[in-house]
């Protein structure tokens, strides 16, 4: 299921999924040769590596070699260029280290370090954003769009709920035909929003709110205009403000246009006009705006993980109040087994969280409640393999192995074209 912001040439509903990937650790053909390793891994002593009674077994030095072993075998498998894992487990270690390489011309290493552009986490932060002013009372889950953005199909009887949990039934942009030349044939190009929905309006309706889960970045550019409107803020500006200063998030940002802290990784996809691989380090990401568009790094999402998933600030403070973060973790299932969403986030496995895709990476950043567990990936190529995203491959046989009753097992949907 591609909840990218998404794979241009692919579908973005969850109507048809393919099974999951599963990854033997040894055997099976090699792609690449086992990536060179950057960076420390911390991990206490015994206690041993047995699941605890939260599901997560201690990183020891046994299990982190389990984790390296792992990581090799997906990214010779799915020839990903470089990739940074990062696993916290709360009295029971942590696991920092990145393989491979940031840029394949020069061989410089992936590290730890780097900025990577998030694609669809940014939904997290939009609808954070839309959160904050639900408890303020500027905005109501139940309003109808038509409230603050005229011309939307069934805007009368859509609620900003149903955007944020994905159950509009409105077309998905990045799907348009039209849309996808455009992008491809001028990626640097900018996009507005105005523009981004009238790619969508001009497709009839998939079905009527709220009758089934179909994953749309249609939905999240409503959402950041209403966010502007009731903010009274560009929607930069208002998550800056509101979200990124109080967790503390100084390395996240809403980039204007294509700009690109470093240091940060080349990003390799296959999402061109030619489908030739192509670095898309400096493409502008605006055509994902609102669903796609930020930037960040593995401390920042190691701090939002937890966040995200509870409502609550690292110095204990309320970002969201109890009442509407309840109403954000309602996970209603989708026709993924074990996968539900909410407003604007998984629940997969007991995993909370989201996982991004735009051309040239990939991340994941995901929170386990019941062992205060944080998982975050990050890798500088979005291209699949044999169907399945590389992100999904990384958080699946990572979590075999350290938690193995919740396991990240999101797939990918099959090719749309």
């Amino acid at each position: 299921m591609r909840h990218a912001c998404t794979r241009l040439r692919r579908g973005a509903t969850a109507a048809a999924v393919v099974g999951t990937l599963v990854l033997p650790f040894t055997g099976g053909p090699a792609t690449a040769a086992p990536a060179p390793v950057h960076g420390p891994v911390a991990a206490p002593t015994p206690p041993g590596p047995s699941p605890t009674g939260t599901g997560v077994r201690t990183l020891t030095p046994g299990v982190a070699r389990q984790i390296d072993q792992a990581v090799r075998q997906v990214m010779r498998q799915a020839n990903v260029p470089g990739v940074t894992v990062g696993l916290w487990t709360p009295g029971r270690g942590q696991y920092v280290k990145s393989f491979g390489v940031a840029d394949k011309s020069t061989g410089r290493p992936m590290t730890p370090d780097l900025y990577t552009r998030i694609g669809s986490e940014t939904k997290t932060f939009t609808v954070t954003a839309l959160l904050e002013l639900v408890d303020q009372g500027k905005v109501g889950l139940d309003d109808p769009i038509g409230k603050y953005v005229h011309g939307v199909p069934n805007g009368d009887t859509i609620t900003l709920r149903q955007l944020a949990g994905m159950r509009s039934g409105l077309y998905n942009y990045s799907e348009d035909d039209a849309f996808i030349k455009a992008l491809t044939s001028d990626p640097r190009r900018p996009f507005t929003p105005q523009e981004l929905l009238a790619y969508s309006f001009k497709h009839p309706v998939l079905f009527p709110p709220g009758q089934k889960f179909d994953y749309s970045n249609t939905n999240l550019i409503l959402l950041g205009l209403v966010v502007e409107q009731a903010g009274g803020l560009p929607l930069a500006d208002f998550i800056r403000a509101h979200v990124l200063h109080p967790a503390g998030l100084d390395h996240t940002l809403f980039p204007a246009g294509a700009e690109f802290p470093r240091p940060h990784a080349q990003g390799y996809t296959d999402q061109t006009a030619d489908g030739k691989v192509a670095d898309a380090a400096d493409w502008n990401p605006s055509w994902g705006w609102a669903a796609g568009a930020m930037i960040s790094n593995l401390d920042d999402l190691r701090i939002w993980a937890r966040t995200v998933a509870t409502g609550v600030l690292p110095d204990g403070r309320t970002l969201i109040s109890p009442a509407t973060q309840k109403q954000r973790l309602t996970t209603p299932p989708t026709p993924i087994p074990g996968t539900g969403y909410g407003l604007g986030i998984f629940d997969v496995q007991g995993w909370i969280g989201h996982n991004g895709s735009l051309p040239g990476y990939e991340s994941l950043t995901v929170y386990l409640p019941s062992a205060r567990a944080t998982l975050v990936v990050l890798l500088n190529t979005d291209i699949d393999h044999r169907g399945h995203e590389p992100s999904t491959l990384f958080g699946e046989a990572i979590t075999k192995i350290v938690s193995p009753a919740h396991v990240f097992d999101l797939p990918a949907q099959p090719a749309a074209r």
